[in-house]
């Protein structure tokens, strides 16, 4: 055989392979998907609306979904994108140390303080020669 058939067969069956092996991955998730909708779950939908499965019709392929208090909408059950894991907010409070025992404000780490300059923040003279400047500049609208 010709060793450029021979390569065209490898990638060939190369490609085969990948293609059963991405089906089923997908095939998995969904499952995974189907078994964590159940009702009292949050959930999004494809197109961005999050609510709670209040009902699945398992016949109809329909979900009743709650998306706010006392509006429920049907929406069809392959819509369902993600069920919507909830998440915990967790903020680095920094209390500066001091020797008064007056009430101390905390700030998060990495804030300026007040009246501390940043990077970006232009000085009083730039900031004058800037409204002078009438021209405009590239990006400006």
């Amino acid at each position: 055989m010709d060793p450029l058939t021979l390569v065209m067969l490898a990638v060939l069956a190369l490609l085969v392979f990948f293609m059963f092996r991405n089906g089923r991955k997908r095939q998995k998730d969904t499952l995974a998907l189907q078994s964590k909708m159940v009702a009292g779950a949050d959930v999004m939908t494809n197109f961005g609306l999050y609510g709670t499965i209040v009902s699945i019709d398992e016949e109809e392929n329909k979900v009743a979904l709650e998306i706010a208090p006392g509006t429920i909408v049907q929406i069809h059950r392959q819509t369902i994108a993600r069920v919507v894991e909830p998440t915990e907010a967790t903020y680095d409070i920094v209390l500066p140390e001091s020797d008064d025992n007056a009430a101390v404000t905390p700030t998060t780490a990495g804030e300026p303080e007040f009246g501390q300059r940043t990077a970006f923040e232009p000085t009083t003279e730039q900031a004058e020669t800037d409204n002078n400047n009438t021209e405009p500049k590239k990006g400006d609208a």
